[in-house]
């Protein structure tokens, strides 16, 4: 199995990582918040997750501590660490997101 894939959900890229040691998947967030928030600007997202990051973590989220960071490759190419959940985490965080009647970036 590839250690790095690509997803496809509604025309949103999502990157993920499988970590063979623990057979655990995990998936970029700011690409899950990118389709739960229908924003097609990237930069937008990762100011929407930035800003949800900073509020839970005022508010003592173990869901933010869970997060963890791995290179995943970008749009450029190039790889950046990026704020990566396993599904658990995931679940968590996507209950903390407003509605996207609410989402005001």
């Amino acid at each position: 199995m590839e250690k790095g894939t690509l997803a496809v959900f509604e025309n949103y890229r999502i990157r993920r990582h499988f970590d063979e040691e623990t057979q655990t998947w995990y998936f970029s967030v700011v690409d899950i918040v990118r389709v739960l928030v229908e924003q097609p600007d990237y930069n937008r997202a990762r100011k929407y997750w930035n800003k949800l990051k900073e509020r839970l973590g005022k508010e003592g989220s173990e869901s933010v501590t869970n997060c963890h960071q791995l290179k995943l490759e970008a749009a450029d190419g190039k790889k950046y660490l990026t704020d990566v959940a396993d599904p658990e985490t995931l679940l968590r965080l996507i209950q903390s997101i407003p509605s996207v009647g609410q989402y005001y970036v």
